[in-house]
């Protein structure tokens, strides 16, 4: 009877990855997660002309105002650890 899945030793996946080969045979999707990365609601009162200031640029890269938001903080924090 065979397994469902392989199973090698962690070196052995760190290796076969870092070497470009598919690993997926020996992961399980249904329970893989992205540590840290689980969404949080926050909630940020801001003027109608930052709104719309927002918005106009969400507009003209094609994004949503999420999107540009999130993308803006991520720049920001990645510059000021990089100053500290």
């Amino acid at each position: 009877m065979k397994k469902d899945k392989d199973t090698i030793t962690a070196e052995e996946l760190d290796r076969r990855f870092d070497d470009g080969e598919d690993i997926s045979d020996f992961l399980d999707w249904d329970k893989a997660t992205r540590p840290g990365l689980e969404p949080r609601r926050i909630n940020v009162d801001l003027p109608s002309w930052m709104i719309s200031a927002l918005d106009k640029q969400a507009s003209l890269i094609g994004v949503t105002r999420q999107s540009i938001i999130k993308v803006w903080l991520s720049e920001r924090i990645k510059a000021e650890r990089a100053e500290h």
